[in-house]
This record gives C-alpha cells, sequence and structure tokens, in this order.
C-alpha cells in the first residue's frame, strides 16, 4: 500500500483538477458574452436545434405512428404559438402523444 505522503499528493492533485475544472467555465464566461459569435448563435441556435429533433423524431414514422404524431406536433406548435414557453410545448405535445398512443390509435 503507498504511503500517506503519497496518498496526500494524489488527493491534492486530484482536488486541484477538480477545483480548476470546475472554475474554467466561470473565466471564459466574461469574454464570451461579449462575443458577436455567441450572441448571434443563441439568436438562431434554439431553432436549429428544435427543428433537428424534429426531422430525427419524424424519420422513420410509419402510417400507423402518423396520426397521433402529426396530432401532437400540431399541438406542440400551437401550445409554443401560443404560450411561447418550450416546456410548456414540449411536456404538453409528449403528454397528448402518449395519449393518443396509448389510447386513441392504440394498435392491438
Amino acid at each position: 500500500m503507498p504511503d500517506t505522503p503519497y496518498l496526500l499528493a494524489a488527493v491534492g492533485v486530484c482536488a486541484a483538477v477538480t477545483w480548476a475544472l470546475r472554475a474554467l467555465p466561470f473565466t471564459a464566461l466574461a469574454p464570451l458574452r461579449a462575443s458577436a459569435a455567441v450572441h448571434h448563435l443563441s439568436a438562431r441556435m434554439p431553432l436549429g436545434v428544435m427543428v433537428i429533433l424534429t426531422v430525427y423524431t419524424l424519420r422513420n414514422v410509419s402510417a400507423v405512428q402518423a396520426p397521433p404524431a402529426a396530432l401532437a406536433l400540431g399541438a406542440t406548435l400551437a401550445l409554443h404559438l401560443w404560450r411561447r414557453n418550450a416546456v410548456l410545448s414540449i411536456l404538453g405535445g409528449t403528454a397528448l402523444h402518449v395519449l393518443l398512443a396509448s389510447t386513441v390509435f392504440a394498435v392491438s
């Protein structure tokens, strides 16, 4: 078994690396707030991410799954246009899809 100074040094190195990795985002945050590129991305990324997720989700939808998926997608869009709240839109659309897929459009 390693001796005590070796173990203390190992714990010290681990603590220093952990502290440095946790402090790094805060030191990099100030220059990023003034960046024009980050401002541009923050304005356009949410829509791009949602489009990519929608296409990825609907890429393999079969004819049996299409009605609940289409209704849930419409509900998600309507909720988002009405309230402009991404969490409400996603949760509402997901809940409607689960409800429709498990009850109304359930395939035996």
